[in-house]
């Protein structure tokens, strides 16, 4: 057996070769309880999984629900399987692959957001410079004293790497970014 075919232990070489790896967006309507983050997280860890993008947080205070919003890869076989295992978790309540519900839906992707602080340094030149291009891709300053600003800023991923790859050059010192926020267009819920 040879090096490229040998088992690794991760799910995403069990894949027909023909098959290609794909991100996709799901959302997981759980009960809000001790625990439930780490069975969901230990579904992937477990099995070779890669999360790209976590956000959780309470959606419905009184039924004490709270939606996880998963960015993962993989073929379309591996993702079946992530989310037929991830609907077997007894806290779970639905599981809802944004990505194929968008296609579905005649649309390219679900509706998808993130928010970013940005730190950075600067003065003079490179100060101007940084508050110039944080207009153009409208993000705000939070943040500011005569030494660096920390802007804010809203948007798709890309956008946000944009603004990251952008602000580098200019003094980038920190970055924290909440992760992927996503639904799908139209009147249905999820």
């Amino acid at each position: 057996m040879n090096a490229h075919q040998q088992p690794t232990g991760s799910a995403y070489f069990i894949a027909k070769e023909t098959e290609k790896p794909e991100t996709h967006t799901l959302s997981v309507l759980v009960d809000n309880e001790p625990g439930v983050l780490a069975r969901v997280i230990g579904l992937f860890s477990g099995r070779g999984y890669n999360i790209e993008s976590l956000t959780v947080s309470e959606t419905e205070h009184e039924q004490k629900l709270s939606r996880i919003t998963i960015v993962t890869r993989g073929t379309p076989h591996v993702l079946e399987q992530i989310k037929h295992q991830l609907e077997r978790i007894v806290p779970v309540h639905r599981v809802v692959d944004l990505t194929v519900r968008a296609h579905e839906l005649g649309q390219e992707r679900s509706l998808e957001r993130e928010l970013a602080l940005v730190k950075v340094a600067g003065t003079g030149d490179h100060r101007v410079e940084a508050l110039r291009l944080a207009d153009a891709f409208r993000a705000h300053v939070v943040d500011a004293n005569t030494e660096h600003f920390i802007f804010q800023i809203t948007g798709k991923s890309s956008k946000i790497d944009q603004f990251i790859a952008i602000m580098r050059p200019l003094g980038l010192i920190e970055i924290c970014r909440t992760g992927v926020a996503a639904m799908n267009r139209g009147s249905q819920g999820m």
